[in-house]
């Protein structure tokens, strides 16, 4: 059921038809926060139509176990924006985030989350701290893509493509340059992961070179990390992936002292949603004491992302100079700083009066300077030469001597394909492995052409897999998985073992 109470027809109206949006009240504190940005929004004069759809917690217990109903996408569809308030994922029962199925149902590729420092009004570690974090979010290990191989072994797969590197990075560069950025850094651990980050590393590199007006670096995530909570200034717009971008994000928002004051934006093609970055704190439930400012700037960032900056500044700056003045709520309520401890309607309030008034001491927020256009172009895949030139076969072995499976297995052939080597946990343990390497259960045995007795990278017929499975199965050895080894354009898409 559309609803469209929460706004005045007269924002709907004042610049032209109005924008709709999906609006998901939320769970927890969700519905009061939402209350109370709604009221902001109107007085601002946002011209937005909001139509509620229902999701999280009753729809998850009514039966449906994606947390979401027919009605609800049909709506989102329609409005191709969704505002959302933090909802509660039932426990147990095996639920699915809702916030995941979103992000990849709808494509939302780029997670957007700016961290600002507000200094001497919230506490933070750093007083000069203004960094966005652009965060790959529909792939990486997130893609959730798991398997037990045997007893010992759990397997979860790591996926980076090229057309999702492409995007992330550039929108990366096209936010830095649509809001007056000037540097982007890109975090990877492809000293590491050299296919997969590696992959990623390249894309940035490509792209970083179409924009020669902005800065770029690489750095290698877990001391970038460090420095990211070392010295923040020193970062401007980050570009990385799913899991690490997670991990950063929530290290920089802790740093700068705003957990439940950041706002969020999930970037889709077609489809984008804005929402806090915080929980849906039941505890504090229906007590009316919840900050909306986190789900407040998500709603500054879906302003701006509408091309209606002016609205978005003037919201955003009102928010500040609240800060300024003191109007706190219980989260950031200071004694002897703060003026006045107010709840969440009457913080609202005091926005709400301060609509057209500038921070006097906090930066002003300039989102109108930019020019808030930012363009993806379609995905083109280049043909490249796909050959493949050998086999992994991995293998569920209980034994512990490397030199007794190895010996055994490479009696085993498929047509060119003879084994060349065996790791366990990526390291080479066979053959002329090291006695002290401790070997679980699962052995990853690569067989390669053989020319001239020695082992070749050379293409091979498929045939030739089929026919050394059947010839492993047939010897006995239990198989669990295989992967097979190409080379793409002549370049090798496998990683070498750790010793071979």
């Amino acid at each position: 059921m559309l609803d469209n109470s929460v706004m005045s027809q007269e924002s709907k109206t004042n610049t032209g038809v109005a924008v709709p949006i999906a609006v998901a009240m939320g769970d927890g504190i969700g519905p009061e926060i939402m209350k109370a940005t709604l009221r902001i929004l109107d007085a601002a004069g946002a011209n937005i139509e909001p139509h509620t759809i229902e999701v999280g917690e009753k729809v998850y217990l009514s039966g449906e176990t994606a947390g979401i109903g027919k009605e609800a996408w049909e709506t989102i569809r329609k409005c191709k924006i969704i505002l959302k308030a933090p909802i509660t994922t039932p426990q147990g029962k095996g639920y699915k985030s809702l916030n995941v199925t979103m992000r990849k149902s709808l494509g939302l590729f780029a997670n957007v989350r700016p961290v600002t420092s507000l200094h001497p009004y919230i506490k933070t570690f750093h007083t000069d701290m203004d960094v966005v974090i652009v965060r790959e979010n529909e792939e990486d290990l997130y893609a959730g893509i798991e398997h037990r191989q045997t007893q010992d072994v759990y397997q979860c797969l790591k996926l980076i493509t090229r057309p999702g590197s492409e995007k992330i990075v550039r929108y990366a560069f096209e936010y830095a340059r649509a809001y007056g950025r000037k540097k982007v850094t890109c975090m990877v651990k492809d000293n590491i992961m050299k296919i997969t980050d590696g992959l990623f590393h390249k894309v940035f590199d490509e792209i970083s070179a179409e924009y020669p007006d902005i800065e770029s670096e690489t750095q290698i995530i877990d001391i970038a990390s460090a420095r990211l909570a070392a010295k923040p200034q020193n970062y401007d717009v980050i570009v990385t992936s799913n899991l690490y971008g997670d991990i950063i994000s929530d290290i920089a928002a802790e740093i700068a002292g705003s957990v439940g004051m950041c706002g969020s934006a999930n970037i889709g093609k077609e489809v984008s949603m804005f929402e806090a970055i915080h929980g849906s704190a039941p505890d504090i439930a229906g007590q009316a004491i919840a900050n909306p400012s986190g789900l407040l700037n998500g709603a500054v960032m879906m302003l701006a992302h509408l091309g209606q900056n002016e609205t978005a500044d003037k919201i955003k700056n009102a928010w500040l100079r609240t800060l300024e003045d003191g109007y706190h709520t219980a989260d950031i309520y200071q004694e002897g700083k703060s003026a006045k401890k107010v709840n969440t309607g009457e913080f609202a309030d005091a926005v709400i009066e301060r609509l057209g008034q500038n921070p006097e001491k906090l930066p002003m927020s300039t989102l109108a300077s930019g020019s808030g256009e930012i363009n993806i172009p379609d995905y083109n895949r280049k043909k490249e030469d796909k050959t493949l030139v050998g086999v992994d076969l991995f293998i569920d072995w209980e034994g512990s001597d490397a030199n007794e499976i190895g010996n055994n297995l490479s009696k085993v052939t498929g047509g060119n394909l003879q084994l060349k080597m065996i790791t366990n946990r990526g390291v080479k343990v066979f053959p002329n492995g090291m006695p002290e390497t401790y070997c679980t259960d699962h052995w990853r045995c690569r067989f390669v052409p053989f020319k001239d007795g020695a082992p070749v990278y050379e293409t091979e017929a498929y045939a030739s897999v089929l026919e050394l499975l059947n010839n492993a199965n047939a010897a006995g050895f239990d198989v669990v998985k295989t992967e097979n080894l190409y080379h793409f354009d002549g370049g090798r898409g496998f990683s070498l073992g750790q010793g071979e």
